[in-house]
This record gives C-alpha cells, sequence and structure tokens, in this order.
C-alpha cells in the first residue's frame, strides 16, 4: 500500500464496525457520535477539548457482582442449610488469647525510640477541596476515649485484644473465651457510652467551618451527606469497599458542634449528646466471648474498672439515658450476671464509617466523567456511579489497582507490606453510555509487536526517527515500522494518525487476529453448548428435570450472538446421565430424537457425532420433542446413584471430535458414589474445625478432576455447574473442573420448584445468554523493574506467565500481584498491558489489549495517599482463601492482622505528623481497612458458625475467587437500606445505614443485600399501615416469616419495595432470592450474620473490638 495514500486501510474510526455496529466515535472519522460520549480529541495537533463537566445522561450501573446464590430458607427437614443459614450457637472458634499472634516475615522491627503518634497528611494528589487534615481515630490511652484532653502517656500492656499472657476478664468471672481474649483485669475501656434508641433518627450534622484556624473534626465523624464545605479528613478516596463478612454495630451521627475538635487537640471537648439527641448504645463491644444484646437498662460503666493508662483523666459525663420501650429485647439480656454488663465508652460514631465515605465519594466524585489520560488517576469508588471516558488508559470497570502511585524500589515495598496487584476484569460488560472496545484490523500482517517483549501496539510506545522506528515502553528495544504502518510525526513528535488509531490513542481496544494466532494454524470453529442433565431420582423427584426442559425450549432462541447477527452461531447437544450416559442424535432430517446408551463408563466414548452438535433453528422440531420426551422417560426410575468425571469426558471427546471448544452445562443433584472414574466418599467431618487438618475439607479427594481439567483446558471446554444437592456432595472436589477451566458454580440446597424456581432460571438464563470467550489466554506485561509474580482466579496455568482459560465471561476477573525486580523510575513511571487471546462467540479470533500507566514514588506518604482500599481488601480475600488450601485457617487469620498492623504501623511511623501514642491514626484512604479487614476474618471460610457446612465453605471459597471489586465490597460489608425513611415518591435508592443492629429501628422495615441474598427485616412496632401496604396483611402477627415473593400490589409503598428489589437483582449477577424476617423470629439469627459490625456469634470481633485490637497490635510494632 502507498504509504501517502489516505484511505486508510480499516473502516474511518467513526464508521460503525461489522462487530459493533452501533459504536461511533464522535471525535474519530468526524461523524458525529449518536450514542457515544462526547468528543475526547481534538484535531490531529489541537488541544484536546475539556472533558464534558455536566453529569453523565443515564445512571452507569455497577458490575454485577457474580456470588452465591441466596439460600432457599424453607426446608428445615433437609440435612443441610442452605448457605448462609447459619444456626447462631454461641460456638466458640479459634484458639484463646493467651496464644500469641504470629508475625509475618516481612514485618520489620521498629526502633524502641518513644513513638509519636501519626497524622495522615492528605497532600497533593487529592481531586476536589482544599487537603482535609489527617483521618484521625483517636484511641486515648488505647482505650480509645474521645474527649478534648491531650492523651497521657500509654500503658506498656496496651488493649486487652489477644494479650500475650491469660488474664483475668474485667467482670472477673468469665474466661477468655472469645477471638483475641477478653479485656484483662484493670484495663476496662474507657470509651463515652452511648444509650440505645433503636427509634431515633440520625440528627443533621453541621457543616465544619471553612476557617483555617480551625481543625475539621476527625476521620471517623460521619456527617450527612450532600453537607457543603470540604470533605473530612477521614473521607478517603480508595476504591470500592471490599470483601467483609461481620461488621460493628454504630449509632447514627450525634450533632458536633462547628469545628468541635477531637481528643488529643487544643479546644473544648466535643458536645457528644445535646440533651434532646436521643443516642445509641453501644452494642456487642464487651469482651470477646459469646454475643449480647443491647442493654437498654445500663447507665453507667462498671464502678470497680479503672480507667486505661498512668493518669486517670477527669470524669466523662455520661449522655441521659434514654430508654425506649420498643427497644429490640436481646434475648441473651437476661443469662449476664450484672456486673457483665460493662461497657466500652466509645462512640461507634467517632471511627470511620463506611457508609459516609461512599456517601462522599458519590458526592465529590459522581457527577463528573472519569477520564482516563492523566497517568496514576485514583478512580472513584465502585460503589459510586460514573462515566468513563478512555483517553489512553484502561477504564477501572477492566482493571483496578491496590495502589496507583508504587514504590521505586522493594526496600520502600517490604517496609510498606502493601502488596502491590490489581484486578483485571477483560471483557468486562459497560454501560450503555460507554462505548465497547474498538476492533482494530491489520490484515494479513497482524498487529504490530514488540520484536524482543512481544508487546503490542499502545498509546506509550514512542516513534523515533521521523516515524520509520518506535522504541517499546516496557524493554525499550528499537523496532522498525512495516512499510504500511508508516506515518509521518508532527512537531510535538506524535504521529499525524494518532487520534485515528484506537492503539495509539486508546487504553483498551481489540485485534482481530490472524491464522498465526490460532490453534494448529486453523481458524476456529463456532463453539458448542452441550447440555447435561441428571436424571437420577433426585432430580425427577424435586421436579427439575420437567422445570428444565420447559425452560430449555425458549431459552435456545437466546443464545449469546456477535453484533447484529440474525441468529447465534452456537451450535447445541444433548446428555442425560444417572450411572450411565445417553446422547441424543437431534439431527433436523429425523422425525423423532434418538437415544444411543453408553454404560462403559470406565472408558468413555462418543456414540455419534453427526446429529449430536446441531443448529437449533434447523433442528428445531426435533429438540422440542426431545425435551418433551426426556421427563416421561425418566418419570418412573429409581436409580439413585450417579457419575460425575465420565459426564465430563463426554462432553469434552464430543467438542474434540467436532474441532470447537464449547461450553458443557452440567445439572447435578448427589454425591458421584457409582462405581466409575472420579467416584467419591462422604468425608465431611466437622470434628476438622479449627484443627491442622481443616485444610483438607478444602482440597479434592482425588487427583482424578485436575487431570480431567487440564484435558478440558486444551480443548477449551468450559464446565458451568449447577448443583442441587440435598446432602453433602463434596463442593470442593465437584468444583475443581469449572474452576479450572473459568467456568462457574451455583449451588441450590435442597432444591424445591416452589421456592427455588425463579432463582435457578433467572441464572440459567443469565448463565446461557452471557458474552463469553473461549479457549483464551491472557499474559499481563510490565514494564522494567515490575513483573507479575502471582494470578488469583478461575483458570489453569501450565507455566509462570500464560493464564489459560478454556472460557471466560464478563463477571470473571483475574487478580495479579506485582513484585519488584529492579528500581523504578519516578518519571517514566511503570505500565501494565492485558492481552487476552480469545475465540468470540461467533468463532472469531480477537486479541483484547488493556494499558495502564501507574505513578512511582520515593515517598511512602505518596504510596498511602494513592491507595483503594476495596481492592487491596479483594486481593487480601483471595490470598487468605487461597491460603487455606495448605495452611490452618487460624495461621491466614493471624497472616492477614499482622499484614495490616504492619501496613498501618508504617504509615504511623513515617507519614504521620508527632501525636499522643494513645492516638489510633489511619491514612485516608485507607481507613476502612481495618473494619473490611473484620469482615473477611469473620467471614464463613475463615471462622465458620455452627451452621455453616463444608459445601457451604468450599462453594463461597470458589466464589471469591474471581469476583470483582464490587462484589468482594458487598458481598463483606453488606447494604443496608431503611424504607420508610426516604419519601414515597422518591424514585432513587434510600441512603444505606451501618451494618449493626444498632441501627435497626423496631418501626421500620430495612433490606439488606449481599450479592447473594437478600433479607427484609420488619421491625416489631411497623406501622400498620405499612404492614397493610407491603404484605396485604393487617397486623405484624400476620406476615408470614421467611416469606419469599411479595404481593403485588397497587399502592405506592408496594411499588417502591419491589422497584428496588427488582433495581437490585439487576446490579447483581446472580439472583438473590428475597426472605423476609420478622424481629425476634429465628430467621433473625441469619439475618443479624449479615449484620457486620456487631460481634458475631462464631466468635468474631466487633468492629470497635477489632479496631482496638488493631490499635494494640500497632503499638506493639512499633515499640
Amino acid at each position: 500500500m502507498n504509504v501517502n495514500q489516505s484511505a486508510p486501510p480499516v473502516p474511518p474510526f467513526g464508521q460503525p464496525q461489522p462487530v459493533y455496529p452501533a459504536y461511533h466515535q464522535s471525535g474519530y472519522g468526524g461523524q458525529p457520535g449518536s450514542t457515544a460520549p462526547p468528543t475526547l480529541y481534538g484535531a490531529y495537533n489541537g488541544p484536546v477539548p475539556g472533558c464534558q463537566q455536566t453529569p453523565p445522561s443515564g445512571v452507569s450501573r455497577a458490575p454485577p457482582s457474580s456470588g452465591a446464590p441466596p439460600v432457599s430458607i424453607a426446608q428445615a427437614p433437609c440435612g443441610q442449610g442452605a448457605y448462609g443459614q447459619f444456626g447462631q450457637g454461641d460456638v466458640q472458634n479459634g484458639p484463646s488469647s493467651t496464644v500469641q499472634m504470629q508475625r509475618l516475615p516481612g514485618s520489620q522491627p521498629f526502633g524502641s525510640a518513644p513513638l509519636a503518634p501519626v497524622v495522615s497528611q492528605p497532600t497533593v494528589l487529592h481531586p476536589y477541596g482544599p487537603p482535609p487534615t489527617s483521618a484521625q481515630v483517636t484511641a486515648q490511652l488505647a482505650g480509645m476515649q474521645i474527649s478534648g484532653a491531650v492523651a497521657p502517656a500509654p500503658p506498656t500492656l496496651g488493649l486487652g485484644f489477644g494479650p500475650p499472657t491469660s488474664l483475668a476478664s474485667a467482670s472477673g468471672s468469665f474466661p477468655n473465651t472469645g477471638l483475641y481474649g477478653s479485656y484483662p483485669q484493670g484495663q476496662a475501656s474507657s470509651l463515652s457510652q452511648v444509650q440505645d434508641h433503636p427509634g431515633a433518627q440520625p440528627p443533621q450534622r453541621s457543616a465544619p467551618p471553612q476557617a483555617s484556624n480551625l481543625t475539621p473534626p476527625a476521620s471517623g465523624v460521619p456527617r450527612m451527606p450532600l453537607m457543603t464545605g470540604p470533605p473530612l479528613p477521614g473521607q478517603g478516596f480508595g476504591g470500592p469497599p471490599v470483601s467483609q463478612s461481620n461488621h460493628v454495630p454504630s449509632p447514627p451521627p450525634q450533632a458536633l458542634h462547628p469545628g468541635s475538635p477531637m481528643s488529643g487537640l487544643p479546644g473544648p471537648p466535643p458536645s457528644m449528646h445535646s440533651s434532646q439527641q436521643p443516642g445509641y448504645q453501644l452494642q456487642q463491644n464487651g469482651s470477646f466471648g459469646p454475643a449480647r444484646g443491647p442493654q437498654p437498662n445500663y447507665g453507667s460503666p462498671y464502678p470497680g474498672a479503672p480507667t486505661f493508662g498512668s493518669q486517670p483523666g477527669p470524669p466523662q459525663p455520661l449522655p441521659p439515658k434514654r430508654l425506649d420501650p420498643d427497644a429490640i429485647p436481646s434475648p441473651q439480656l437476661n443469662e449476664l450476671p450484672p456486673q457483665q454488663k460493662t461497657r466500652h465508652r466509645i462512640d461507634p460514631d467517632a471511627i470511620p464509617s463506611p457508609i459516609q465515605v461512599i456517601e462522599d465519594d458519590r458526592n465529590n466524585r459522581g457527577s463528573e466523567p472519569f477520564v482516563t489520560g492523566v497517568r496514576g488517576q485514583v478512580p472513584p469508588l465502585v460503589t459510586t456511579n460514573f462515566l468513563v471516558k478512555d483517553q489512553g488508559n484502561a477504564s477501572p470497570r477492566y482493571i483496578r489497582c491496590t495502589s496507583y502511585n508504587i514504590p521505586c524500589t522493594s526496600d520502600m515495598a517490604r517496609q510498606a507490606q502493601v502488596p502491590l496487584a490489581a484486578v483485571i476484569k477483560p471483557l468486562a460488560r459497560l454501560p450503555p453510555e460507554e462505548a465497547l472496545p474498538y476492533v482494530v484490523d491489520h490484515g494479513e500482517a497482524g498487529p504490530l509487536r514488540c520484536n524482543r517483549c512481544k508487546a503490542y501496539m499502545c498509546p506509550f510506545m514512542q516513534f523515533i526517527e521521523g516515524g520509520r522506528r518506535f522504541q517499546c515502553c516496557f524493554c525499550s528495544c528499537i523496532n522498525d515500522v512495516p512499510p504500511q504502518y508508516f506515518q509521518h510525526l508532527d512537531h510535538t513528535g506524535k504521529r499525524v494518525d494518532a487520534y485515528d488509531r484506537p492503539e495509539l490513542s486508546l487504553g483498551s481496544y481489540e485485534f482481530l487476529a490472524t491464522v498465526d494466532y490460532c490453534k494448529n494454524n486453523k481458524f476456529p470453529s463456532p463453539p458448542a453448548f452441550i447440555f447435561m442433565i441428571d436424571v437420577s431420582y433426585n432430580a425427577i423427584r424435586s421436579g427439575l428435570v420437567r422445570l428444565l426442559c420447559e425452560e430449555l425450549k425458549s431459552l435456545l432462541d437466546f443464545l449469546p450472538r456477535e453484533g447484529r447477527a440474525e441468529e447465534s452461531a452456537i451450535r447445541v447437544g444433548f446428555v442425560t446421565y444417572n450411572k450411565v450416559l445417553h446422547f441424543y442424535n437431534v439431527k433436523s432430517s429425523l422425525a423423532q430424537p434418538q437415544m444411543m446408551v453408553v454404560s462403559d463408563v470406565a472408558d468413555m466414548f462418543v456414540p455419534l457425532l453427526d446429529g449430536f452438535l446441531v443448529n437449533v433453528s434447523e433442528s428445531r422440531a426435533v429438540i422440542t420433542s426431545l425435551l418433551d420426551q426426556i421427563p416421561e422417560m425418566f418419570a418412573d426410575t429409581r436409580e439413585t446413584e450417579t457419575v460425575f468425571v465420565p459426564v465430563i469426558q463426554a462432553g469434552m471427546e464430543a467438542l474434540k471430535a467436532a474441532e470447537c471448544a464449547g461450553k458443557l452445562f452440567l445439572f447435578h443433584t448427589s454425591l458421584p458414589i457409582a462405581e466409575a472414574p472420579g467416584k467419591l466418599k462422604n468425608r465431611d467431618d466437622r470434628k476438622l474445625i479449627n484443627t491442622d487438618k481443616e485444610k483438607t475439607l478444602f482440597q479434592p479427594q482425588t487427583g482424578a478432576y485436575q487431570s480431567l481439567a487440564k484435558e478440558c483446558v486444551a480443548q477449551g471446554c468450559c464446565v458451568d455447574l449447577f448443583l442441587f444437592p440435598n446432602q453433602y456432595v463434596d463442593v470442593a472436589t465437584l468444583s475443581v473442573v469449572p474452576q479450572l477451566t473459568g467456568g462457574s458454580v451455583y449451588k441450590y440446597t435442597c432444591f424445591q420448584v416452589e421456592n427455588d424456581q425463579e432463582r435457578f432460571l433467572s441464572d440459567l438464563r443469565w448463565d446461557v445468554q452471557k458474552i463469553v470467550g473461549f479457549d483464551a489466554v491472557m499474559r499481563v506485561r510490565t514494564s522494567t523493574g515490575i513483573r507479575a509474580v502471582d494470578f488469583f482466579g478461575a483458570f489453569y496455568m501450565s507455566n509462570t506467565t500464560d493464564v489459560e482459560l478454556a472460557g471466560l465471561d464478563g463477571d470473571k476477573t483475574v487478580t495479579v500481584e506485582f513484585k519488584h525486580d529492579d528500581r523504578l523510575n519516578e518519571e517514566s513511571g511503570a505500565l501494565l498491558q492485558c492481552a487476552l487471546l480469545y475465540t468470540s462467540c461467533a468463532g472469531q479470533r480477537r486479541l483484547r489489549i488493556h494499558n495502564l500507566a501507574l505513578n512511582c514514588c520515593t515517598q511512602l506518604a505518596d504510596l498511602y495517599r494513592n491507595c483503594e482500599t476495596d481492592t487491596l481488601i479483594n486481593y487480601m480475600a483471595k490470598f487468605a482463601y487461597r491460603g487455606v488450601l495448605n495452611s490452618p485457617v487460624k495461621t491466614v487469620r493471624d497472616t492477614l492482622i499482622a499484614q495490616c498492623a504492619q501496613i498501618l504501623a508504617c504509615y504511623r511511623k513515617n507519614c504521620a505528623s508527632p501525636s499522643s501514642a494513645g492516638q489510633l491514626i489511619l491514612p485516608e484512604c485507607m481507613k476502612l481497612l481495618p473494619v473490611y479487614l473484620n469482615c473477611v476474618l469473620k467471614s464463613d471460610v475463615l471462622q465458620p458458625g455452627a451452621e455453616v457446612t463444608t459445601d457451604d465453605r468450599a462453594y463461597v471459597r470458589q466464589l471469591v475467587t474471581s469476583m470483582d471489586v464490587a462484589e468482594t465490597n458487598v458481598f463483606f460489608y453488606p447494604r443496608l437500606l431503611p424504607l420508610t425513611k426516604s419519601p414515597i415518591e422518591s424514585t432513587t435508592e434510600p441512603p444505606a445505614v451501618r451494618a449493626s443492629e444498632e441501627r435497626l429501628s423496631n418501626g421500620d422495615i430495612y433490606l439488606l443485600e449481599n450479592g447473594l441474598n437478600l433479607f427484609l427485616w420488619v421491625g416489631a412496632s411497623v406501622q400498620q399501615g405499612v404492614v397493610q401496604s407491603v404484605f396485604n396483611v393487617s397486623s405484624f402477627s400476620q406476615i408470614t416469616s421467611g416469606l419469599s415473593i411479595l404481593p403485588v400490589l397497587d399502592n405506592p409503598l408496594s411499588k417502591k419495595v419491589r422497584g428496588l428489589i427488582n433495581s437490585l437483582r439487576a446490579q447483581r449477577s446472580r439472583y438473590m432470592k428475597l426472605i423476609v424476617v420478622k424481629q425476634e423470629d429465628k430467621l433473625e439469627m441469619l439475618f443479624k450474620h449479615f449484620l457486620v459490625e456487631d460481634k458475631s456469634l462464631s466468635g468474631g470481633a466487633s468492629y470497635v473490638d477489632f479496631l482496638c485490637h488493631m490499635h494494640k497490635e500497632i503499638r506493639q510494632l512499633l515499640s
């Protein structure tokens, strides 16, 4: 081609592509954009126009989270509770506090010089408002006393949250039963007590004054949204909240006098309570024994308890006692001897609130588009709705990092202990307002790459010598530019066609791959779907087979298709099985389907090739006939035994014979105990919990499953498993093949058609219709100085660099950890390039490229200022959940706590301004790290309650492994939404409250969701009109507990509640089954399991207690 020829070799950038027909980019090719965001680029050499300042037109919905299916509760007779059905017995998990916490090998001892407390200094990179003061959660003398006095010197012992020695409890009458032990004698905490008033509304908080001589309230002090003035110091701009499972109670905000200082700062003590203000009693913050309920009548601290510290401070005035006749009763209240009813007088509103941080980020960053042109920008939180404009770096919907400013040296990284990781979602779905990645076709030459490191052409490559050569930004190698790709440079050294080429101007784009990128140098055939249905007695009896066959008749019309294709190119096949396998010939020329039985399951083969995989539209009549006949054929079966491995082998062999990739949809009901390869035995043993052998519960029973998965990956055979168990099925073993092939697992315990039909069919429709990339290989390249060393997710790796995925969908993430192998340069920063080679649903081989540039720093403060806590928690949860395969759970928990303490101690030592050692000082972007980490530690995998089954733990473990940041955020710290506080006519989501029992008012109803479960909690004093409007019954007592479908009523409140439930479900990739929970009902224990700021009945700490413990750990490191 002539280099000066004007016509570009590909369609002009603005024209609709064959693949993504609706894409118009208004800056490319000169065409006005119809749906795409406004112009991102100016003329070739002109200035880039400013980004659009108006709020986005549509609300971009957060990427749905993949997670475990919600529970079916109504099945008491079943031997195994559904996931989440944790009966909350007072079970002590974990050794008592006499065991010393283990330190990370990497954590470094700190000098013994006296320690000044550290104050976070958010300077520079804050995207809005004047720099806030540091987030200081002041723990006065380790007891976290909130006052105006300067903190005296700390006691040597610190908090009794896991002391090295065994100490009597504060009451003197109960042993150290909790996870970290109770507070030792003589260390009753002196935290300002707050009284419980469930019906109180949070009072409005006044804005801090703008005057420069006043310090705004310290970080944790929550304030109401929409407040004017600079953001409070504690509000971080880090990422979304992350995986948690249980949290601490927090009362509603008290009104603070404008600018009232927190403890440790000069000035009058803050007015914590005005006389009219009802407070909330701090619940479940005592020593770590069995959880106790609220104690409405307890008015003052235990008289004999000394205060923390060497010198007693002035007595704290207690708030006026407020008793609410409707206070939530606590069944355990009367079991306590009077002297045990002590409380920490700590104000939960003075510790960082996830709700406040999320609300502030939405207000500050939700209205402006996030433009990716600047290196190392921290994106808005995942809980914020925002539009992305790609100007050279990949959207945060594709890649999120734990830090956007990474240390220049490995020594700095080792000192801080902040993991350097990226959570990558290569095929993430985008909101309709954002354009899909542009597809580039370079013809037979294929994509342009660096000759040495094989990185793909991207916006960071440097063209030199008048455009005839380019220098690789990853390895610095100088490469020749092929003649057909040559273009002149402008006066700035940029190619004049840079804005016409996606690979030179965008962070994410796709290349059409040439035959060199295909297996056996042959272009692939379109993929196939094979439906493999268990027809044993359990599957037939439950109604599953009939329901599934009926649904497939219509669902096959909605197979994924490419662009605007008339019909899907995917072919389908059908197999049924119990102890033997039945294959079906559904060739279009047949009048009736033909069945072939293979009973030799030890040596599996496919008995027919022609007629097994067919085009749906051609064989429609025969397929419908087959789906009508299957339930009738097996209606009288008495066969209870099933096989498993031979079923997957059969599907894989069928795909191999057809020379295509594809997906198996396996519908399975019981432990495979029939004589066949992969036969399993029941090895469920609760006695192994908290022993060194507990890890075996998470490991597969036999190596046959891993070998099978390896063969499946080689063939591009992805497996999605739908489980319908009535008892133990060994999820840890059965999920190995889906896990290693990039598939999904769905679990419906004690499946009943009337209760679980909606959830199963919704998940099935989503799973069949979603866009999938097949036979994929992903590689992450980095610029010199760092390299990818570790990978987490649902995939297989046969070497140290290539992530192999038989299938990859838009819900799955791959998490990558990086380590230093050389010094980085502050000027050039660090680069990541994720390249995914895959086969599309139409059989087209493609490369999807995502590029991201990060900053590098020589100051630790810059690292801490640019972290994203939500991504950090996503990484830490996956690291811990993989750790349980090889280490005792206690070791995994201790490692997490030690790492978190090291991260915060390093900040305190190196970045914060001097202050009393009694102050707990958290980095602005990490002030939610303790609350979120506590949720991970209390999750079912790391600290199971008495009712959590082994299968539930294995199921959640593999689910979290491939969750994205938004999913782990809501999974570990659930959303709790009050439904009657906001106006009925309001169409927006009501503001959330903190996940604690103290936030529940018994005159209200609340929705709680965590991505897998959805609860509607009804207080006992809800107005009769509200009950009538929502449930169509006349009183609270007539509401059916465990109800899963609300009546469709024609009134504003009913429409609002049902609309909100539908909108929450639409945000998640798995259908959340609704469970109605009445206050004081037996189901309430299940609901309270998700109130993660409170102490959990399995022994997990409350948020307040864990914060005290982290403070003590940090002080030990610093001393």
